[in-house]
């Protein structure tokens, strides 16, 4: 069944064959129409074919109101351009006094709320707020986001010789893919939804049936992150990941303590020394103290666990050695005694 609207409003113009024609055609429409209201399973999203009739001009000027909508209408393929602004969907009329047009609720500049709104057909660039010098018609729709309910949409008596309808009974719901686009941080990061392997960071997947996503987050050497993930019809959904390094703790010691620790080349403290939060991974680590061989080891540190390093030191050679045999004291006074001797005798020659 067609959704007509009726007309209601004073004519324009004037003569008795023009009085005539509109009370037959209000009377054809009341019968046709009385109490018509049908329910379109339509939602955010879907294409509602538009149609009707309009004899008044070649040109239908559409326009919506409804929910957070400026209060004078905008066009409907760009909710962006207001009515009262000169914004409108222009539709041609053809020679039949019959014109179509498809409304697309999905993403027009902006997205729908889900309520009842209307869809004003007029036969000048008139808003909601200059409609008495025009003649117009109404369609009420009532849309819902996917999976809450459908959309009902009912026509409301118009003016003289315009109608408009929601083409046939109901309209067969129309699948609109949304879109993930996705971020990480770092970047190179590889990313699984619902499961599936799908590349690398920077990505995006097009082509995705609306609902919930599962998408998950992972890297070498980085803790594992899962989000979920709306998508919607006709809409790009961004989701950014920061992954967070796994860390460990490694605990220093030295025999002896007291050494100067370096780790990584940047100077810690003496020994022992204790280390939190250091990537997980190969570190190395230089040890130095005063009349020991400096060392230097390679340890490596696992996720949130803690890793003990100790460090042998060697003492350095002495040029010197450490023992020596006295000799007798006979010999020390005699080498003394000769090396006296030669003194004298060679200052005497000079």
């Amino acid at each position: 069944m067609a959704l007509t609207a009726e007309p209601g409003k004073k004519p324009r113009g004037t003569g008795i064959p023009y009085r005539v024609i509109f009370s037959v055609f209000l009377l054809i429409l009341v019968i046709s129409c009385d109490g018509s209201a049908a329910t379109v399973q339509a939602y955010i999203g879907e294409t509602i074919p538009l149609s009707g009739y309009m004899y008044s001009s070649q040109t239908a000027y559409l326009f919506l109101t409804g929910p957070n909508l400026p209060a004078n209408g905008v066009a409907l393929d760009n909710i962006n351009n207001r009515a009262d602004q000169g914004g409108f969907t222009e539709v041609s009329v053809d020679g039949n006094n019959h014109w179509t047009y498809n409304w697309y609720t999905g993403s027009i500049g902006g997205r729908l709320d889900a309520g009842t709104y209307t869809i004003w057909v007029v036969d000048g660039p008139n808003d909601l707020s200059n409609l008495n010098q025009a003649d117009y018609s109404t369609i009420s729709v009532s849309l819902n986001t996917p999976g809450l309910g459908s959309a009902i949409a009912s026509t409301s008596p118009g003016s003289t010789g315009i109608t408009a309808e929601v083409s046939g009974s109901t309209t067969t719901p129309i699948e609109v893919p949304g879109s993930l686009e996705i971020n990480a941080i770092p970047d190179n990061t590889s990313v699984t939804v619902n499961g599936i392997y799908r590349g690398h960071t920077p990505l995006t997947i097009d082509g995705l049936s609306p609902g919930t996503y599962l998408v998950n987050f992972s890297r070498f050497n980085y803790y594992t992150l899962a989000t979920k993930a709306p998508v919607e019809p006709g809409i790009t959904t961004q989701v950014n990941g920061t992954l967070k390094l796994m860390t460990g703790t490694l605990v220093i010691t030295t025999n002896p303590e007291g050494a100067q620790i370096v780790l990584d080349g940047v100077n810690v403290s003496m020994s022992p020394v204790t280390r939190t939060g250091l990537s997980v991974g190969s570190h190395i680590i230089n040890a130095t103290l005063a009349g020991y061989i400096p060392a230097e080891v390679q340890v490596s540190v696992i996720p949130d666990q803690s890793v003990n390093s100790t460090i042998q030191l060697n003492k350095t050679a002495s040029l010197i050695p450490g023992n020596l045999t006295p000799l007798p004291v006979p010999v020390t006074i005699g080498a003394c005694t000769g090396a006296i001797i030669l003194f004298a005798v060679f200052r005497r020659r000079t």
